[in-house]
């Protein structure tokens, strides 16, 4: 494993980082394709074997059992090398005081986020998305609370537009606050709306870019016409590429054929792509099975020429941004 700074910090973490929202009870009906308890541990146990140090859940992902069960699979490690990060603005319940990033919502939710992970702190606190109905004011000042409080060592930012992100740093920054160290993208090679603003804006601040959703839920891992249980029942991702499928399936084969020609598998040459980007720190790979990981971790020493990205590139089109709220987005759940 390779591991690097988390942008303009002191964090080491790994190359490549475990994302658990498919960590839960698959009865609970959010994700029916989510792993129990014990299969959760065996994907912990792989990814810590491999040398990840670097893990991600959210306070909604199954309602709160990936939190529980990431913070179980990890109760007897050494804290003091692992890097945990989960995020704040999605609740279950639509009930006032839930959803957002107000002062109540955050300094609530971290507390509630740290009892499921049996841990004293986070080291990264994320917020899922923008706020609208908060002031940005409102929402800096409490992460800073969050931060001098102990509970969380850094605070980064997921899904926004840049306009944002530049705006809340810019705030915490005249305040003396604490700042956004990192930004959680939607960027894959069927999705490169964010290298048009965001990516641009995090080099130039040196901030760390973690993508989520690096192989498109597994869109970019297999033949096109190829069916697996998430595919068939994962809304979410259907929600995200459906309505680009007549684009996307040459890109997809490019893959392929760049996979073949490499000796190596279609997950590494999606991931290398990403890790060949200057502010990609460490893609986030929501992994299921055990083997999901040792292939994920080959893309770490794969090198992929000027020619080998040219022709990954050469077949995109622009896309509607996927992953932000807008003003007017009424439905809250990712």
């Amino acid at each position: 494993m390779q591991y690097t700074k988390l942008g303009n910090t002191g964090l080491d973490v790994s190359r490549i980082c475990l994302g658990t929202m498919g960590f839960g009870n698959p009865d609970h009906g959010q994700f029916p394709w989510a792993i129990n308890q014990e299969k959760s541990t065996e994907v912990v146990q792989e990814a810590l074997r491999l040398g990840i140090n670097f893990f991600d859940t959210a306070n909604v992902y199954s309602y709160g059992d990936s939190e529980e069960y990431l913070g179980n699979a990890l109760k007897n490690e050494n804290r003091d090398e692992l890097v945990v990060a989960t995020k704040v603005f999605f609740d279950q319940s639509d009930k006032p005081n839930k959803v957002g990033l107000s002062k109540k919502a955050i300094l609530s939710q971290i507390d509630h986020s740290l009892e499921r992970l049996k841990m004293d702190y986070v080291d990264l606190y994320i917020i899922h998305r923008w706020d609208y109905n908060t002031p940005i004011e409102e929402t800096m000042e409490a992460l800073n609370e969050v931060v001098k409080s102990g509970k969380a060592r850094y605070i980064g930012a997921s899904a926004m537009y840049s306009w944002q992100f530049e705006k809340a740093n810019m705030i915490a920054e005249q305040h003396g606050w604490t700042k956004f160290v990192s930004m959680q993208n939607h960027l894959n090679l069927l999705n490169r709306e964010e290298e048009r603003e965001m990516m641009p804006l995090c080099e130039t601040e040196n901030i760390a870019v973690t993508p989520y959703s690096p192989l498109a839920s597994g869109r970019l891992t297999r033949d096109w016409d190829a069916d697996t249980k998430r595919s068939k029942t994962d809304k979410v991702a259907h929600a995200k590429y459906d309505s680009t499928e007549d684009q996307d399936e040459a890109i997809v084969q490019h893959v392929g054929e760049v996979a073949k020609k490499l000796g190596i598998s279609r997950t590494q040459v999606a991931l290398a792509w990403l890790l060949h980007k200057k502010q990609v720190v460490a893609p986030i790979i929501g992994a299921t099975k055990p083997d999901h990981l040792e292939d994920a971790v080959g893309a770490v020493d794969v090198k992929l020429s000027p020619e080998d990205i040219n022709y990954l590139e050469a077949p995109y089109k622009p896309h509607q941004v996927v992953g932000v709220l807008k003003k007017s987005d009424h439905d809250l759940k990712r």
